[in-house]
C-alpha cells in the first residue's frame, strides 16, 4: 500500500521545474475548479426555482435560515389570551410534525415522468373543464328553470290584472248605462243632484283604476319579452355547454349541491357573505365561465328581482282597485237608493196632498152646483106664467100699495141685489175650482214624474247590482250598450190611476 511521503521542505530555489510550466498546472487547475463550481450550481438550480438561489455574499447557513423563515408557522394571540400557531397562507405541502410550509416545487426540466405527468395534467385539466362546463351548464339551466316559474308567476299575475281591468273596463260601461237610464226621466226630475255628482266621481275614478291597470299591464308586457329574451339567452348558452358534459351521467342538481353555494341553487336568493364552497370563478372568454354566460346569469338575477317587486307591485295594486271598485259601487248604489227613497216620500206627500185636494174639489163642485141651484131658485121661471098668485107685482094688494106716490115695493131690487151677489159668489167659486184643478193637474203631473223617477232609480240600482256580479262578463255589458240606441227618444211616462180627473 503506497505511503504518502511528507512533502519535503522545497525552497523556490531548489525547485527543478519552470516556473511557466508550474503556473500552467495552476492556471489548469484553478480553471478546473471554477468549471466545477459552474456546473454543480447549474446543475442544481435545473431543478430549484428561481427564487432559492442564495446570495453569494451571505454565509450558507445565514442565507438558508433567512430562505426558510417564511415556512415557520406563526404564532397568533387568542382573545383569552392564549397562542395558536397557525401555517403561512399560500399553496404549498403543510409539514404538521416539523411546523412548516414550504411552497411549492417547480422544476425547469422535464421530469423522467414527463410524459405520465403531461398525461395526468391534460387528464386532470379536461376533467377540471368538464366540471367547470357542468357546473356553469347546471347554474344556467337553473336559472332558466327559475326563470320559467318567474315568467308563469307574471302570466298568472297578468291574468288576475286583466280580469281586473275588465271589471274596471264593466264599471265604466255601468256608469254609463247608469247615466242613459236616468236620462228617461222626465225634465222636473233632472235637476242636478248628489246622485249625478257620484256617478261622475265614479267614472273619473275609474278611469284613473283603468289608466293604473293599463300601466300595470304594459310594464308587465314589457319585463316579459325582457324575461323571455333572457330565457332564450340562456337556453342557448346552457345547450352550448351540455356539449361538454354529454358523457357525463351525474345529474345537474347534484353538481349544485355539491358546489355548496346555496346562492347557485336559487338566483333570486342573495349571495352569502361568507363564502361557501366553490367561488365563483372570473369571466374567461376561452374557459367555462365565458363573459356571456356571466353577462346571462347577471341579467336574470336582475330581472329576478325587478319581476319579484313588479309582481308584489301589481298584486297590490290589483287587490286596491277591486277593493276601491267595490266601494265606490256600493257608495254610488247607496246614494241612488238614498234618492229613491226621498223620492218615495215626496211621492207620498204629493199622494196625500191630492188626495185632500180631490175632496176638496169634490166639495167645491157640488157647493157650486147648489149655488147654481139656488140661484134659479131665486131669478125664478123664465116664462111669467110659472109665476105664482103671490110673486105677481100686479096683484091687487100690490097695486093698491102703488097707488100713493113713493110707495114702490124694494122686492125687485133686493131680489136683482141677492141674485148679483150669488152669482159674484158662483164666479168665484168655479175660479177656485179652476184654479184647483190646475194645481191638480200639475200635482198629478209631478207625481206621475215622481212615480217615473223611483222607477228609473231602481232600475238602475238593479242594473247596477245585476251586471257587477263576477259571472256578468264584459262582452255582455258591451252588448247591452251597444243595443240601446241613443236617437231614439225617451218613452212617455205611464198614466196612473190618480192622474185622471175629479
Amino acid at each position: 500500500m503506497p505511503v504518502l511521503a511528507p512533502q519535503a521542505d522545497r525552497s523556490q530555489d531548489a525547485r527543478i521545474g519552470a516556473p511557466a510550466w508550474r503556473e500552467e498546472v495552476q492556471a489548469m487547475v484553478r480553471t478546473s475548479h471554477i468549471l466545477t463550481d459552474r456546473c454543480g450550481q447549474e446543475a442544481v438550480a435545473m431543478w430549484q426555482p428561481k427564487d432559492t438561489v442564495l446570495d453569494p455574499n451571505l454565509a450558507h447557513h445565514l442565507g438558508r435560515a433567512a430562505y426558510i423563515q417564511p415556512w415557520r408557522f406563526r404564532v397568533e394571540m387568542l382573545k383569552g389570551g392564549g397562542t395558536v400557531e397557525k401555517p403561512p397562507p399560500g399553496e404549498g405541502v403543510t409539514l404538521w410534525k416539523s411546523k412548516m410550509k414550504p411552497p411549492a416545487w417547480y422544476a425547469r426540466l422535464p421530469l423522467p415522468l414527463h410524459r405520465q405527468a403531461l398525461a395526468l395534467q391534460t387528464a386532470e385539466m379536461v376533467l377540471a373543464h368538464a366540471r367547470g362546463a357542468r357546473l356553469t351548464a347546471a347554474r344556467l339551466g337553473r336559472a332558466q328553470h327559475q326563470i320559467n316559474g318567474r315568467v308563469l308567476q307574471l302570466l298568472r299575475q297578468r291574468e288576475v290584472t286583466d280580469h281586473r281591468l275588465s271589471e274596471v273596463r264593466k264599471g265604466l260601461l255601468i256608469n254609463q248605462q247608469s247615466v242613459k237610464l236616468r236620462g228617461y226621466r222626465p225634465k222636473s226630475e233632472k235637476v242636478p243632484d248628489k246622485a249625478d255628482s257620484m256617478l261622475t266621481w265614479e267614472k273619473e275614478e275609474l278611469k284613473s283604476m283603468k289608466r293604473k291597470m293599463e300601466r300595470d299591464m304594459e310594464k308587465s308586457e314589457v319585463l316579459l319579452k325582457t324575461l323571455a329574451s333572457c330565457r332564450d339567452t340562456l337556453a342557448f348558452c346552457f345547450k352550448e355547454r351540455l356539449q361538454v358534459v354529454d358523457l357525463m351521467n351525474q345529474p345537474l342538481d347534484k353538481v349544485l349541491e355539491q358546489a355548496g353555494r346555496r346562492s347557485w341553487v336559487n338566483l333570486s336568493r342573495a349571495s352569502t357573505p361568507r363564502t361557501q364552497g366553490q367561488k365563483t370563478p372570473p369571466p374567461d372568454p376561452v374557459g367555462t365561465y365565458t363573459p356571456a354566460c356571466a353577462a346571462a346569469l347577471n341579467e336574470a338575477k336582475r330581472l329576478l328581482v325587478e319581476s319579484k317587486d313588479t309582481l308584489v307591485e301589481m298584486a297590490k295594486n290589483e287587490a286596491d282597485v277591486g277593493k276601491q271598485h267595490l266601494q265606490i259601487s256600493d257608495r254610488v248604489c247607496a246614494s241612488l237608493g238614498q234618492k229613491a227613497r226621498e223620492t218615495l216620500e215626496l211621492k207620498e206627500r204629493l199622494n196625500m196632498t191630492l188626495g185632500l185636494m180631490r175632496g176638496t174639489i169634490h166639495r167645491c163642485t157640488k157647493y157650486n152646483q147648489e149655488m147654481h141651484t139656488t140661484c134659479g131658485l131665486i131669478k125664478g121661471p123664465l116664462w111669467k106664467g110659472h109665476l105664482e098668485t103671490g110673486e105677481k107685482l100686479d096683484r091687487p094688494l100690490v097695486r093698491m100699495y102703488q097707488r100713493h106716490v113713493g110707495t114702490q115695493l124694494p122686492e125687485a131690487a133686493r131680489l136683482a141685489q141677492g141674485t148679483d151677489r150669488v152669482q159674484r159668489h158662483i164666479t168665484h167659486v168655479e175660479k177656485n175650482l179652476d184654479e184647483l184643478l190646475a194645481k191638480h193637474r200639475s200635482l198629478t203631473r209631478g207625481l206621475n214624474c215622481k212615480n217615473v223617477g223611483l222607477e228609473v232609480d231602481h232600475s238602475v240600482v238593479r242594473l247596477r247590482l245585476r251586471q257587477r256580479h263576477p259571472r256578468v262578463c264584459y262582452e255582455q255589458a258591451q252588448r247591452l250598450v251597444k243595443c240601446w240606441d241613443r236617437s231614439s227618444p225617451p218613452p212617455p211616462p205611464p198614466r196612473s190611476k190618480s192622474s185622471a180627473d175629479p
